[in-house]
């Protein structure tokens, strides 16, 4: 474990490599989850200044979840959560699958297209890193966790370009700790290597 102020790190961010295959996962980590993305409470705001931009990207069933669940919706288990379409196990109504299946975020659409100034939650961005707060909330605990089969293909890319998890999630780790996080998280990884 690598420990940066009161941030835990997985031994596996630095070991493991990890590089998204799109056009062979299709945006698995979108859909089939136990919920939504998860959402920091500064997130929500962020959601309600931009829905309206972002509302031309989204499908009419998303639009319709939308107006019955909410922007976002509260879990017991996970706290504020983007909603799903149907039951907890379906694609986030954020998402909608292209022309060849593959699931597009609508915030992130909106970004790319210069329509709105933020990427998508940064939950998304991590994965498959996964963010948990200490038991006493004091703490974060950074962990590596793929989708088992879904990241196969990712997991594979990694090794063949040999990317480890951190540098492939360099631009989101930086986004949720910032810079100086990330040259140290950085300079760890190659000292555990050692390098």
């Amino acid at each position: 474990m690598i420990v940066i102020d009161n941030i835990l790190i997985s031994d596996d961010v630095v070991e493991k490599q990890f590089v998204c295959d799109l056009s062979k996962c299709k945006g698995a980590c979108c859909e089939e989850g136990d919920a939504g993305a998860p959402l920091d409470e500064k997130e929500l705001d962020i959601i309600l200044d931009v829905y309206e931009r972002v509302k031309p990207y989204l499908t009419p069933t998303a639009l319709a979840e939308i107006e019955r669940k909410g922007k976002y919706v509260y879990s017991k288990e996970f706290g504020w959560v983007t909603p799903t379409l149907g039951n907890d196990k379906e694609i986030c109504v954020y998402g909608s699958r292209d022309e060849n299946g593959i699931i597009k975020c609508a915030f992130e659409q909106a970004y790319y297209d210069g329509v709105i100034p933020w990427k998508k939650p940064v939950s998304c961005h991590l994965f498959p890193i996964i963010i948990s707060k200490g038991k006493r909330g004091d703490h974060d605990r950074v962990n590596y966790e793929p989708r088992e089969k879904e990241c196969n293909p990712a997991c594979g890319l990694g090794k063949k370009l040999k990317v480890p998890v951190y540098e492939f999630l360099k631009e989101p780790l930086t986004r949720k700790y910032g810079e100086d996080f990330y040259n140290a998280l950085d300079e760890a990884a190659k000292l555990h290597a050692g390098k």
